[in-house]
Formats: C-alpha cells, sequence, structure tokens
C-alpha cells in the first residue's frame, strides 16, 4: 500500500521547482546586500546608537561654523545629519549630496518630514506667544509688535531661524568625486565629510581621495572650513572585501588616515585649526564611534 501510494504521488513540476529556487535565491541576494560606498540604509541608527538621542558628533561642532553660512554635506545618506546641522545651527543654505539616489530619496522624504513638524511646533508657539500678548497688553499692543517683528525680519533678508527647513537644505544625487559639481553656490562657507575618506579611497584610491581633497579647497571661500571625520585603518580592513573593486584598490593604498592632516596642509594647502575630538562618543558597543573630526581653514 504505502508503495503504490508512492507511486501515485505527483512529482513536483519544474516551474514549481524553479520559482522556489528563485525565491531561495532572491533570499540569498537579499541577505548579501552590499553597500559598496558606504551607502547603508540604517546608517543613522547604527550611528547614533541606543542609549544616544542625537549624534555624538553634535558635541564637537560649533554654531559659528554653520550660522549664516553656505554649507555643503558630502555623503550626506538619509539626511538626518544634514537636516539637523542646517536646524540647530541656523545655517544660510545646507546642500546635501550622495551617490546614491536611494539615500537621497530617503532624505528628501525625511527633510519634508521634519520641515512639517517643524511647521507644527512654530504655529503652536506663536499661537501660545499670541495668546499671551493679547492677555497682557491687549490685542492692539500685540498687533502692534508682530507687525514689528514681520518688517524687522524682512528688512534683514530673512534670518535662517525664521526660514523654513525647505528653503534651507536640499539634496541630490552626485557622485561628488566624478562630477563637475555644478551648483548655484560658487563657493562654500563650510563643507563636511563625515565617515567619506574610506569609501572613496576603497573605490577610487588614492587618486580619488587627492581628487576629493582638491575639489574641496576649490569649492570652499578662503577662510572656509572644511570639518572632515576620517575611519580608522581597522575600518577600511574590515570592508576591503566588499567588491572586487574595492579589494584590489586596498592592496594599492599609501596614504594611510594618519596622513591625511599632513597632506591637507602640506600638498593641499589647509592650515589645521584643530582636532575637535580625539574620541567621540564612549567605547560602550552601540554608542557611536570613536574617531577624530579634523576642522581644517583654507
Amino acid at each position: 500500500m504505502a508503495q503504490n501510494l508512492s507511486d501515485s504521488a505527483t512529482p513536483p513540476s519544474p516551474r514549481n521547482q524553479d520559482a522556489d529556487e528563485s525565491s531561495a535565491a532572491g533570499k540569498k541576494r537579499k541577505r548579501k546586500e552590499v553597500f559598496p560606498y558606504g551607502n547603508y540604509r540604517t546608517y543613522y541608527g547604527y550611528r547614533v546608537g541606543k542609549d544616544a538621542e542625537e549624534d555624538l558628533r553634535f558635541k564637537v561642532l560649533k554654531e559659528e561654523w554653520f550660522k549664516g553660512k553656505d554649507c555643503l554635506d558630502i555623503g550626506c545618506n538619509s539626511g538626518i545629519m544634514t537636516i539637523s546641522i542646517a536646524q540647530k545651527f541656523h545655517c544660510k543654505t545646507m546642500l546635501g549630496v550622495d551617490i546614491d539616489h536611494e539615500r537621497i530619496e530617503d532624505a528628501q522624504r525625511n527633510l519634508q518630514k521634519i520641515s512639517k513638524i517643524e511647521k507644527i511646533r512654530k504655529c503652536s508657539k506663536n499661537a501660545v506667544s499670541t495668546d499671551a500678548m493679547h492677555a497682557l497688553n491687549g490685542l492692539e499692543c500685540a498687533k502692534s509688535l508682530s507687525q514689528n517683528k514681520e518688517r524687522k525680519a524682512y528688512e534683514t533678508g530673512h534670518p535662517a531661524q525664521q526660514r523654513s527647513l525647505l528653503d534651507v537644505v536640499s539634496f541630490r544625487r552626485e557622485n561628488f568625486v566624478a562630477s563637475q559639481h555644478e551648483s548655484l553656490i560658487a563657493h562654500y562657507d563650510t563643507i563636511i565629510c563625515l565617515s567619506v575618506t574610506k569609501w572613496v579611497q576603497l573605490n577610487w584610491g588614492d587618486n580619488g581621495l587627492i581628487k576629493l581633497f582638491r575639489k574641496i579647497w576649490r569649492l570652499l571661500y578662503l577662510g572656509g572650513i572644511l570639518i572632515l571625520e576620517p575611519q580608522p585603518w581597522k575600518s577600511y580592513c574590515n570592508n576591503r572585501l566588499v567588491t572586487e573593486t574595492t579589494a584590489a584598490n586596498f592592496q594599492s593604498i599609501m596614504f594611510y588616515p594618519r596622513y591625511f592632516q599632513e597632506i591637507l596642509i602640506d600638498k593641499i594647502g589647509f592650515s589645521a585649526v584643530e582636532n575637535a575630538a580625539s574620541s567621540v562618543g564612549n567605547t560602550k558597543p552601540g554608542s557611536g564611534f570613536n574617531r577624530p573630526v579634523l576642522v581644517l581653514r583654507k
């Protein structure tokens, strides 16, 4: 009887078998998804850590580097840091660029979301302030103060803290190393390059790194600031096998991160301002990275 049941069993059709193999292959590819440019989907979740309310690099960033300034963020990923800097330090303009169009789409969604939240917060704050003025000084006084405030804002050119984030922050896809970087802004006051140099070297070698540094130099105003966060050499070793290109370039790297400051000063022409942080965050797992943040002036 068992033999008869076995004989009568319907074997899997080639179509179903192919579908199962295709599904298994798809799942395997998904598990092995790689990010050859450091364009991780959950970069900020990993970067900020579970216990931190904001990115720990804010501990070393200074408002004077950003307030009222035209700024560029190279390798902005999903734009969280870019938007936060513009929002917290009142940049005049902030452009974020990234090689991955999906991360730029994420950044634009985040900008819309955060802008809406900011608008609701400002409306609520203004409503409370207006009610308080009405109660204390009467309607006419409140109206006069409001008109004076609006006139002052207009006369001073609409300062960044009174403008919408959508007027300040923008994003676009760009391979910064290879592009001409055409922009309405010819030069920038501040350029941010955080955790990018490793991926430039692994994908474009030492020549790509020098091209990056020289382009940043050209795009900065005289007296402009470069904020650079290089990854440690150990991080290169951990990511050298991401692609065949990164593996090949890793073998030929001569400009190690410990030489960056010397290269930027002696070969590119920057002057050192400070090593803003010899350690950002702490050593607890999941709490951020321990990396230097170099601040150099043109």
